[in-house]
């Protein structure tokens, strides 16, 4: 037979379903949805054109398995259905949900001329095709149970796979990685580290140990340090954590520090940016060679709307320091220590917003003595 250029599939989806549940070919094996495996292998096989029989319930979930650019169709509708198979050339049918495995046998997928699928499924669905060919290299899943049982054995051979392309992997037992992952040659992956989605890792970076990164681009020679990063971009030669949380929409520039306990969200910052540790910068579009004293924050929410900073290259933010947004800091700018910024500050200014300090004298021995101790 001729390799199949279509697919159908079919969702094991019913009325019965509980609310909380969904069909098991949306159900993750190593953080992927099944349907992703599938489609994956089945484009890298040649297929172009997808059915999917779905109700509107999962259409949107079972169309992100897919690429934006392939022909898809997510519908329940047996007229379109029939539509799809008006061809002669081979459609392949996978009929349940399943996991690609060259070693696996023929069994329930097979193939057959679109126009015979057609006539087959006139009067009810069935998997009685009389001129079916089986379509060896699957395994079934019959539930969570079979998950579990297979997410080892797909979870080395994605390990072992990137090994081969030069990825270093110091406990092959203690890293789980999503297949849809890309990782650059020279890379060491220390133990705990969990990398998901659509995850694009350069060359000769470190992540780990216990690092997760999820959805993210991030360049070479980056290191990740028991973190999590989120659907963000990493520039070239940053440094992150330990115990850092990049939240989603940051854009990390080449060679910054974000050190221990820092949190980013929703923020820009320009190359060389260097913030030690306790800082939390949000909302914010930060300048290069910019330097974050420690307790520092950016004051984004003001209980209604969320405001942005923008700070200005080379500026010098001093110690429990509050940006009250929306503010802009000046390039060159500097501010003292514990101050509490609401206004703009112009470039190369100095802003200090602190009371002047007073002594008093002797007040805490009078304190002590009222107390009844010496």
């Amino acid at each position: 037979m001729v390799r199949p250029e279509s697919a159908v599939f079919f969702f094991e989806e019913d009325s019965s379903i509980p609310e909380s549940s969904k069909p098991l070919m949306l159900e993750a094996v190593l953080f992927c949805p099944i349907l992703k495996w599938m489609s994956d292998k089945l484009m890298a096989d040649g297929v172009q054109r997808f059915f999917v029989v779905c109700g509107p319930r999962f259409a949107d979930e079972a169309r992100a398995c897919f690429p934006p650019e392939a022909q898809v169709t997510v519908s329940e509708q047996y007229s379109e259905l029939m539509d799809f198979l008006n061809v002669p050339d081979p459609v392949l049918v996978m009929p349940r949900a399943a996991l690609p495995a060259p070693e696996a046998g023929a069994g329930f997928v097979y193939a057959a001329a679109g126009y015979e699928l057609q006539e087959a499924w006139k009067e009810r669905m069935t998997n009685n095709v009389t001129a079916a060919e089986l379509v060896g290299g699957w395994l079934p899943v019959y539930g969570l149970d079979t998950i579990a049982e297979l997410e080892a054995l797909l979870r080395r051979r994605v390990v072992e796979r990137h090994v081969r392309a030069g990825v270093r992997v110091l406990d092959m037992d203690a890293v789980y990685i999503d297949p849809r992952v890309k990782i650059g040659r020279g890379t060491m992956l220390l133990p705990g580290t969990i990398l998901q989605g659509e995850t694009c890792i350069g060359e000769n970076c470190q992540i780990g140990p216990n690092a997760l990164v999820n959805s993210c681009t991030v360049g070479s020679g980056v290191i990740i340090n028991a973190s999590q990063v989120n659907e963000s971009t990493l520039g070239d030669g940053c440094d992150v954590g330990p115990y850092a949380h990049i939240r989603p929409n940051c854009q990390v520039g080449e060679k910054c520090h974000v050190g221990a306990f820092v949190q980013l969200k929703n923020c820009v910052l320009g190359k060389g940016t260097k913030m030690s540790h306790l800082t939390y910068v949000g909302d914010a579009d930060v300048g290069a060679g910019v330097n974050f004293g420690c307790g520092t924050i950016t004051t984004n929410y003001d209980g209604f709307k969320k405001y942005r900073c923008t700070i200005g290259d080379n500026a010098f933010i001093g110690c429990n320091t509050n940006l009250v947004a929306p503010v802009t800091v000046g390039e060159g700018a500097y501010i003292a220590a514990g101050a509490t910024i609401t206004k703009d500050v112009p470039a190369d200014a100095l802003a200090v917003a602190r009371s002047r300090q007073e002594n008093k004298e002797g007040w805490a021995a009078r304190r002590r003595r009222m107390h009844g101790k010496s």
